[in-house]
């Protein structure tokens, strides 16, 4: 099957917001401007990219299946908890003692992900309607329940699996629906007027946008659940007005940054983290806030490139083809 520029154009999108949200996160409080600017990506940019994530997913449950996702997702998880609790350690930050299951950071994903494979398998065999109905209410009930929070990434687990379940469901042309002109005019107004609605109202708990702690965390312990509910449909509406104006041609050099997005997102926390315990930037001015927009896109460009992807492909994917192509160019040149 030809592959789709659209969908390597939305993950280069959606991982320089990924990189540019966590840049600004320290700048959130006592700015309004900066907190609605925050909030407003994190509304959609990580319920897009699970959708993504489960429209490329198969879920055949089987020995090597599952196998291979334990390589793929597990392995690496192991590897840069581990990493990144050293790197913690060097620079000075608090909270680096941490145990093995208890995700640093941005690497919940990798631990999510894998259990959505998991729970795909069963899921798969209902009925769409049914099947994305029941992980909704999963959802729902998880935030009653303290317990189930930041540990083993349980809570952000059932609490984005709907957006996985949706992707695995949606096929290409419903996908691709977004792009009719109808659509991308309505998704200016969504666009602009959450933003506004974030700017006026009052101050709401980031929390219910990262999807890792308990109603009663979150102060509504009795209403959570439709709280959540009101989350669900703002981010289904935001993830349809974004994708909408991503690119459907190919862009060359930088869709092709698309196929390597999941290096940028377990390798920019050791420059976001370094950012953040040494406060480098300061923001008080646009221009200071398109500086940190430039650094972000550096960032997904530079550990997009064939040399960060050749000294880390080892631990990330488990093999070192990269490494072993450019030494056995090297070789053809030193005989010829």
């Amino acid at each position: 099957m030809k592959r789709n520029s659209f969908f390597d154009n939305a993950k280069v999108l959606l991982i320089f917001f990924v990189v540019f949200g966590h840049i600004i996160q320290p700048f959130v409080d006592g700015s309004t401007g900066m907190n609605t600017l925050y909030m407003w990506i994190y509304t959609f940019h990580m319920p897009a990219f699970i959708l993504l994530a489960g429209f490329f997913a198969k879920g055949s449950g089987n020995k090597d299946y599952i196998l291979n996702l334990m390589k793929k997702l597990l392995v690496p998880y192991l590897i840069f908890q581990v990493l990144y609790t050293i790197y913690y350690f060097y620079i000075g930050k608090p909270g680096w003692q941490t145990g093995i299951f208890y995700p640093h950071w941005s690497l919940w994903f990798l631990i999510s992900l894998f259990s959505w494979h998991i729970l795909l398998y069963w899921f798969k065999k209902i009925p769409a309607v049914w099947s994305i109905s029941i992980a909704v209410m999963i959802g729902l009930i998880v935030g009653y329940f303290g317990e189930i929070g930041h540990t083993f990434s349980l809570s952000r687990t059932f609490v984005f699996f709907p957006f996985f379940l949706i992707g695995y469901w949606l096929t290409e042309k419903h996908i691709m629906w977004v792009k009719h002109r109808a659509v991308k005019i309505i998704s200016v107004f969504v666009m602009t007027g959450l933003a506004t609605a974030i700017y006026y109202l009052p101050d709401i708990n980031s929390g219910w946008l990262l999807a890792s702690k308990s109603y009663s965390d979150l102060g509504m312990a009795q209403f959570g659940g439709i709280a959540r509910l009101l989350v669900y449909i703002t981010a289904a509406v935001m993830v349809a007005s974004v994708l909408a104006w991503v690119p459907k041609k190919n862009l060359g050099w930088l869709t092709d940054l698309g196929r390597r997005t999941l290096y940028v997102y377990l390798l920019h926390g050791f420059f976001v983290q370094f950012f953040r315990q040494y406060d480098l930037f300061e923001v008080n001015s646009v221009i200071d806030l398109f500086g940190l927009a430039a650094i972000s896109a550096f960032i997904v460009v530079i550990l997009s490139s064939k040399p960060i992807l050749g000294l880390w492909q080892p631990f990330i994917e488990g093999k070192a083809s990269i490494v072993k192509s450019v030494l056995k160019g090297n070789d053809k040149k030193e005989s010829a």
